[in-house]
């Protein structure tokens, strides 16, 4: 199954980020992939995390909802949509909720939502320098999720989900796979401190230990001249090597991800069955 993650430097302005998306979609498409990952917070990468509050959604209604159910279906894409707001708790009709879940939702190539997740993990940082609240604004989900997308190579896939911070909690990834996932997602947008030093090793053993793809898609660059990301999408095998990648602004990073070498690895070192704890 050949997957594409794409890499963004989104923005303030919503619209352009939509283009910017939708082009390198295009990109995915006109390449081969039969899935393609955007990054979390694809839609906006703001100036304050509040600024995701003005273009939160209700689920299954909204444009952003609109733009991945259309981009699936016109590209014959199986589409993960990076992240978007999803309000959280019940609004009035025309009011805003005061806080949101930073959810993926995942496209059939027939422009139907097949899957949702809502980020588990909040990210917190305080260095001096950058400071990062989410929960100021967010509300974390309680519920790992998986979808099962039949190949056009004759396999059917378990894509287990997760974004950005859930990438530090192990535990999420063992779920996934003693749930029988083959292929762990990773939406992000790792900022660029954290990004050099965690975001390699992190993908890495996250693939190693739980014998899987890992396909991780990600922001890359300066936004608007405030906050700067890390970027380096990759897709990586289940021994841990890194298939494809790409270090800064955007892009496609395409890579053939083959069952075979997923059930051999699975053989050569059956660690999965060897768990105890």
């Amino acid at each position: 199954m050949k997957v594409a993650v794409v890499q963004m430097v989104s923005g303030a302005d919503v619209p352009a980020n939509l283009v910017q998306a939708r082009a390198l979609l295009c990109q995915a498409a006109a390449k081969g992939a039969e899935l393609a990952v955007l990054p979390e917070y694809f839609c906006l990468m703001g100036g304050h995390d509040a600024d995701k509050l003005a273009i939160q959604e209700t689920p299954g209604d909204g444009p952003l909802q609109q733009f991945l159910a259309e981009s699936a279906n016109e590209l014959g894409l199986w589409l993960v949509g990076g992240t978007l707001p999803l309000s959280s708790g019940q609004t009035e009709p025309g009011q805003q909720s005061n806080r949101v879940f930073n959810s993926t939702l995942v496209f059939s190539p027939q422009g139907t939502c097949v899957a949702r997740y809502d980020k588990i993990h909040l990210f917190r940082f305080d260095n001096g320098d950058e400071r990062y609240d989410e929960s100021a604004v967010q509300t974390a989900g309680s519920q790992p999720v998986c979808f099962d997308l039949p190949s056009t190579d004759g396999h059917t896939w378990r894509i287990g989900l997760s974004v950005c911070y859930d990438l530090r909690f192990a535990e999420l990834y063992r779920h996934y796979a003693q749930a029988g996932a083959d292929l762990l997602l990773v939406p992000s947008a790792f900022t660029h401190t954290t990004g050099q030093d965690h975001w390699e090793v992190l993908l890495r053993a996250r693939a190693i230990e739980n014998l899987a793809f890992v396909a991780a898609a990600a922001q890359g660059g300066q936004h608007d001249k405030q906050r700067r990301t890390w970027g380096h999408s990759m897709l990586i095998d289940p021994w841990g090597k890194v298939l494809a990648q790409r270090s800064e602004q955007p892009g496609v990073v395409l890579a053939e991800l083959d069952r075979a070498l997923l059930n051999d690895c699975r053989q050569r070192l059956p660690a999965l069955q060897h768990r105890v704890l």
